[in-house]
């Protein structure tokens, strides 16, 4: 086994990885953004039940990811060490429990959707839109899952730009289907928000189908049927070791927002709707630090593998100013045209107002979010994954769910009380993370990890037919 050269073993540079992970990721957003501008043309009712069942597929995709983004990191170690064989078999134990993982949650959504939208207190006049809606998404689950376990290995080798080319097929397919079943064209009946989801789950189908090809054809991995059921328990440690501390902040911090939707629910349709129209804008806004952080982690997953560390340290670094450049760029343009915005989804005066002071307070909320998001993915990817869940489910649940209920609701500030309390999380979380990064606290874990993987390789090389 042969150790590549850095230069050799990663070709594409920070932005030829980062572009069509932004172009990927804002074409998986709009999926939701299209449904929610179509649906606003049935009322403002059916957007606000939409975004709330919304939410419960989320945190479902939230715990699928929790594999993907462990195994794509320890992916990157085994390449940037020369251990392509150690890859493959990761990637196909990422696949195997990412399907039974989208199994059990589709059955879960199925039979239990109702209950779930009991517990986020959706109004009861709402719950017409969103049952329908929630049974069809949340029943394919499990296409989702998958999707992301491929995703994950095609990014893991550098090839970001076929899962940017499925997505945008799978949005065009998403967004004919809504147009044909929700406003009834070509003869088809209008099916409403059943239509939306209905549309959805067959796009994700056909991106499930294109990226088994692609994961074939660029990776040649060989999933056999034996693959679902023999699941190795070192593979899968070495995977949870990084996935798990990586959804438990994840699902804390929807956790959280959950929380939050319930006090918004109780301060009527009005403000759950201008919340569902905010949070949409607020994905587009936040993804240039997205993309620059996952293009990044994949970048320091390499470098760590290869033993180069002090590279990794100015890559995390480099990170960090392109994506607060990217990110406060867009969230200006955004604060400028909030009125606009809105003003395609709803005729609201009130929904307008409110919304816009949320988009243009988060002048002050995105580029926390951009802190964390880059040093997060960074100390990922060196393997210092608990602390970032440590502060986070303590940050999340003290100032962003807590400071949501005591701005929000107690003293009566309602959205714009919910969102000082969004920033005061970010930025507290931003502060601890850049500070463990200048400081090198993640280094002993960037040199286990490097071990490790030379390890798990040299073991695997022992083990092949001479």
């Amino acid at each position: 086994m042969t150790k590549p050269n850095l230069a050799k073993a990663l070709k594409p540079s920070l932005m030829a990885l980062a572009w069509p992970i932004f172009v990927e990721q804002l074409l998986h957003i709009m999926t939701g953004t299209v449904d929610t501008f179509m649906v606003s043309h049935i009322s403002d009712n059916a957007v606000a039940a939409l975004g709330t069942a919304n939410q419960i597929v989320v945190f479902f995709i939230i715990i699928f990811s929790f594999i993907s983004i462990g195994s794509s990191v320890v992916m990157t170690h085994h390449l940037g060490a020369g251990d392509r064989e150690g890859a493959d078999h990761l990637a196909s134990t990422a696949i195997g429990v990412n399907t039974w993982l989208g199994l059990i949650a589709s059955l879960l959504v199925w039979y239990f959707a109702e209950l779930m939208l009991d517990v986020i207190q959706l109004p009861e006049e709402l719950k017409g839109y969103a049952l329908p809606f929630l049974h069809l998404m949340g029943g394919t689950l499990f296409l989702e899952s998958i999707n992301f376990a491929l995703s994950s290995i095609l990014r893991s080798h550098t090839h970001t730009r076929p899962v940017m080319i499925v997505t945008v097929i799978q949005n065009v397919l998403n967004i004919v289907g809504n147009c044909i079943l929700l406003f009834g064209l070509f003869g088809a009946p209008k099916m409403g928000v059943v239509g939306v989801a209905l549309s959805t789950v067959f796009s994700r189908f056909v991106a499930c189908v294109a990226l088994w090809i692609l994961v074939e054809h660029y990776t040649h991995l060989k999933v056999r049927a034996r693959d679902f059921f023999y699941l190795k328990g070192d593979r899968l440690k070495r995977i949870l070791h990084i996935g798990l501390p990586a959804a438990g902040e994840n699902i804390s911090w929807w956790l959280a927002f959950m929380f939050i939707t319930a006090l918004t629910a109780r301060m009527g349709g009005v403000s759950l709707a201008t919340q569902a129209y905010t949070f949409q804008i607020a994905l587009v806004v936040m993804l240039g630090g997205i993309a620059v952080s996952v293009a990044g982690e994949i970048i320091i997953g390499h470098m760590i593998g290869a033993g180069q560390f002090e590279d990794a340290y100015h890559q995390a670094m480099n990170n960090l100013k392109l994506g607060l450049i990217t990110s406060i760029g867009m969230v200006c343009l955004a604060a400028l045209t909030a009125p606009w915005l809105f003003g395609l989804f709803t005729s609201d005066p009130a929904i307008i107002a409110t919304g816009t002071l949320l988009v243009r307070m988060s002048l002050f909320v995105e580029p926390g979010r951009t802190f964390n998001i880059v040093f997060v993915n960074a100390l990922r990817a060196t393997g210092d994954a608990r602390y970032p869940l440590i502060w986070g489910v303590i940050s999340q649940w003290t100032l962003m769910a807590g400071g949501s209920w005591l701005l929000g609701t107690y003293f009566g500030l309602g959205l714009p009380g919910v969102w000082i309390a969004f920033g005061l999380d970010e930025w507290f979380r931003a502060m601890l993370f850049l500070r463990r990064w200048r400081k090198r606290k993640w280094l002993p874990h960037a040199r286990r990890t490097h071990a490790s993987a030379q390890a798990a390789g040299a073991e695997i090389s022992s083990s092949l037919p001479s």
